[in-house]
C-alpha cells in the first residue's frame, strides 16, 4: 500500500507567504498529498479559500493558524493551532486585534528602511509596491522581496542583515496561556511549532514542555526544518512521555529562492499521514470534555 503524506504548516499571502491559499492548495495536489493545513501567521482569513479549492482538488484541509506567543524568557515561541473553528466570533476578534497592530507594524518597519535608504542616498520603497508583492497581510519577507527587485540587496538574508533587523519594531506575543486558552476556546487544538527553534538545548525544551502540558499543550511539531531523524525521533519519544499528538510540516513560504517546496521541508522531510491521525483523535477527545464557556 502506497504511503499517504500530509503537510501540516504552510503559509499564504495572507500572512508572509508569496502564494494564494488556492496556489498552495494546487501545488500540494501537485505533490500528491493527502491533507494540508494552511497555518498562517495570527490570520484564519485564508482558511475559507483553501477549504473550498481542497474540496475541488480533492485534498482534506484542516483549519490551522501560528500563533506568535511567548513564555517567560522565550519570546516569539509559535504555537500552531489545528481543527478549531475558524468562523468563531471570539477567535475572530482576538485575531482581528492582533492583525490591526500588525498592519501598523509593517508600515512602520517600512518607514524606518526607508529613512535607512535615504541616508544611505537611495530612492525608498513604495509601500505600495510592497502591498502588490504581499498580495494580501505584508510581512517583512515581503519587503524583503522588494528591497531585492530594487537592487539593493542579492538575498533575503541580506536584506534581513543590513535592513529589516536594525530597522525592526517589537511585534506583540500572545501569552502562552492565553494563546492555548484561545485555540481551546474556539474547539481546537495547540501544538508546539519547530521545537529546536525555541531551544536547542534538551534540557531546557523538556522543562518547557512540561510546563506548557500543564497549560494544556497537545502536541509537538517533532517533523520540522529544525530537526535532524534524530532530533525526530527524539521529539516523538518526549510527545509520547506527555501523552501529545506528533505533527509536521514543510514551513512553506512560497519563496522562490528557497529549498523548501509544499510537502517536503528541509533535508526532503516527508510527513505521514498518521499525523492527521493523531490531531482528529485529539479533537474528539477535547470535544468530549468541552472548555468552559468565553
Amino acid at each position: 500500500m502506497e504511503m499517504a503524506y500530509v503537510d501540516l504548516h504552510l503559509h499564504s499571502t495572507y500572512s508572509d507567504g508569496y502564494l494564494s491559499p488556492e496556489a498552495v492548495v494546487s501545488l500540494a495536489q501537485k505533490a500528491g498529498l493527502d491533507a494540508i493545513a494552511l497555518a498562517d501567521h495570527d490570520n484564519i482569513d485564508g482558511i475559507k479559500h483553501a477549504v473550498d479549492a481542497g474540496a475541488a482538488a480533492g485534498i482534506e484541509v484542516i483549519a490551522a493558524v501560528e500563533l506568535s506567543s511567548q513564555w517567560f524568557e522565550y519570546t516569539d515561541m509559535h504555537l500552531l493551532g489545528y481543527g478549531f473553528d475558524y468562523q468563531d466570533p471570539y477567535l475572530i476578534r482576538a485575531l482581528g486585534e492582533f492583525q490591526d497592530f500588525r498592519a501598523t507594524r509593517n508600515q512602520q518597519i517600512v518607514e524606518r528602511v526607508n529613512q535607512k535608504l535615504v541616508d544611505e542616498k537611495r530612492e525608498p520603497i513604495h509601500p505600495d509596491t510592497v502591498r502588490h508583492l504581499a498580495g494580501g497581510t505584508i510581512g517583512r519577507p515581503h519587503i524583503a522581496l522588494a528591497l531585492r527587485q530594487a537592487g539593493y540587496v542579492s538575498n533575503n538574508d541580506e536584506a534581513f542583515n543590513r535592513y529589516l533587523v536594525p530597522c525592526n519594531v517589537p511585534k506583540y506575543y500572545f501569552p502562552a496561556d492565553a494563546a492555548i486558552k484561545l485555540i481551546h476556546g474556539s474547539g481546537g487544538i495547540v501544538v508546539l511549532a519547530h521545537p529546536p527553534y525555541v531551544t536547542r538545548d534538551r534540557h531546557k525544551l523538556e522543562t518547557l514542555v512540561a510546563e506548557l502540558v500543564g497549560l494544556g499543550l497537545d502536541g509537538i511539531e517533532a517533523y520540522n526544518n529544525g530537526s535532524g531523524l534524530e532530533d525526530t525521533d527524539w521529539l516523538i519519544k518526549l510527545a509520547r512521555q506527555h501523552d501529545l499528538v506528533v505533527t509536521g510540516g514543510s514551513d512553506f513560504h512560497g519563496d522562490s529562492g528557497s529549498m523548501i517546496e509544499v510537502g517536503r521541508g528541509v533535508r526532503g522531510i516527508r510527513v505521514p499521514y498518521s499525523c492527521v491521525e493523531e490531531i482528529k483523535g485529539a479533537l474528539r477527545k477535547l470535544h468530549s470534555n468541552p472548555s468552559p464557556a468565553k
